[in-house]
């Protein structure tokens, strides 16, 4: 308690605080895309519990991660070198999380490219995603952004309790933000291919990290903005020309 209080009286820790709620809310916004988009192919009435299970999975894990940071530390430290690079536990987890969104994402442009092959995926099996697989895949997309989350946290500030108060936050602004931007992307189709193309750019980004080649996120976030920002004046000028064509009476 005594060091609550000393943090509490600390500017510096409400900087660290502030600063690591920003970083964790930006580093959701690929989860949340992701879950958006897989939920998205579920029935209705999955939909809101599927992101509430998924969202609330990534919670406890960041959780359960803190709990064990001087583990989490470890997980940056080599075990074996090649290519010049020497590859930790967590160059491995990124890299395949990394290959496993760019080819969940390859996957689904490959059904929206092509409606005619739309019962079939890329190796001829069924589409169909099940509430089982859909939370299993969440679950394995929140263990890479998770461990991401919290070796950048633990960058940051060695404070604990910042960290905790700083992952509850972005995960409430997570579950506050699944449903309306699940619902948006369902609603635009063009956003759905959008949001596709960001997954796989940091599907390569996680890659290339992994790989040992640095991508400042500051780059791709931006990029993200940029494309998201054109997309929605894309989508005023059709709204426009809507409003301004002319009704055509049924005869």
């Amino acid at each position: 308690m005594q060091d609550l209080l000393t943090l509490a009286q600390d500017p510096a820790a409400w900087i660290a605080l502030v600063t690591l709620i920003v970083m964790e809310v930006v580093l959701g916004i690929d989860n949340l895309i992701f879950i958006s988009i897989l939920t998205n192919k579920l029935p209705v009435d999955q939909r809101e519990k599927a992101r509430r299970i998924g969202i609330g999975l990534a919670l406890i894990m960041r959780l359960a991660l803190l709990g064990t940071v001087a583990w989490i530390v470890q997980l940056t430290t080599p075990l074996f070198e090649a290519f010049g690079h020497g590859f930790s536990w967590k160059d491995i987890i990124l890299i395949a999380g990394g290959l496993f969104l760019v080819w969940k994402a390859t996957k689904e442009i490959h059904h929206n490219v092509d409606p005619e092959d739309h019962k079939e995926d890329i190796v001829g099996g069924k589409v169909a995603t099940s509430f089982a697989a859909a939370i299993g895949q969440i679950l394995l997309l929140d263990l890479v952004f998770s461990v991401d989350s919290i070796i950048t946290a633990v960058g940051m500030t060695p404070h604990v309790p910042i960290m905790v108060i700083a992952v509850i936050v972005a995960v409430t602004v997570m579950l506050v933000a699944a449903t309306p931007l699940a619902n948006f992307i369902e609603r635009n189709p063009t956003i759905v291919m959008l949001a596709l193309a960001f997954l796989l750019m940091i599907g390569t980004t996680l890659i290339a990290e992994g790989m040992g080649f640095h991508v400042p996120k500051g780059y791709v976030y931006a990029a993200m903005a940029f494309s998201a920002l054109v997309e929605l004046l894309n989508m005023l000028s059709r709204n426009a020309r809507r409003k301004k064509a002319p009704v055509t009476k049924p005869h």
